[in-house]
């Protein structure tokens, strides 16, 4: 049984149905890393907060609410593409009684970027990461919570070259990827853009079945993984 702690959202007042993407093992490992990282991150007194894809809104009512028991004030944006996701969030911070999250209907970003350029302390994305052909990708549906076309990749780097945009100085950046992302490559990659990265140890994940049995239909591509690399990036700060 999953360990609760009061300061990060309860499940059982989560808002998800069969078009959103209920809290799973990778939200969770989110969650988790958010927790353990937090406590080590000097953050100002006042924090601007994103999450791209918010689904239930788990995630971002989670950090919120470990911001709060920081005792730090924060401003959290949580967008999603999705009307059904954005409706879910919306309700999941309200069951909780967080204010702190502003939620928006956005393709990733798109009307924020100008507001958020270089302004973003903690980032966080938990990608449609499972490998699928790149049709499935624009599917719409739940299937935009999972399906992420070549090697898991085509959202992801739709986000990559945004990172280095959206982070303070000192910002961090926080996402799930599994082994056929490629996850050294992507630490690479930012890492030329001044970001210092790692992977957390990796946890066992299994997608809900509803979005499981989909996956399975389609030419015997499993996403059930049997390990979920979680990797963290950190923004260095100028010397």
């Amino acid at each position: 049984m999953r360990r609760q702690a009061l300061h990060i959202a309860d499940v059982t007042k989560t808002t998800y149905n069969r078009d959103v993407y209920e809290p799973s093992d990778d939200s969770f490992a989110l969650v988790d890393a958010l927790q353990q990282e937090l406590v080590k991150i000097p953050l100002s007194s006042a924090c601007q907060c994103l999450e791209i894809g918010s689904g239930s809104g788990y995630v971002s009512c989670s950090l919120a609410l470990l911001l709060r028991h920081c005792n730090v004030s924060a401003s959290c944006i949580a967008t999603d593409i999705s009307v059904h996701a954005v409706t879910a969030t919306k309700a999941t911070v309200a069951a909780h009684q967080v204010t702190e999250v502003d939620v928006i209907q956005a393709d990733l970003v798109s009307p924020l970027s100008a507001r958020l350029q270089q302004a973003v302390d903690i980032l966080v994305f938990n990608p449609p990461y499972v490998p699928t052909p790149d049709e499935e990708v624009a599917k719409g549906g739940i299937a935009a919570a999972w399906a992420g076309g070549n090697c898991g990749r085509v959202v992801i780097d739709r986000v990559l070259p945004l990172v280095d945009k959206l982070l303070s100085r000192g910002g961090h950046f926080f996402m799930v990827t599994v082994p056929e992302n490629k996850p050294e490559e992507i630490l690479a990659l930012l890492s030329k853009n001044g970001l210092q990265g790692w992977l957390h140890l990796p946890v066992s994940v299994c997608l809900p079945s509803a979005i499981r049995e989909p996956c399975l239909s389609q030419r015997n591509r499993c996403c059930s993984k049997s390990c979920h690399a979680l990797s963290m990036l950190r923004k260095q700060s100028a010397s």
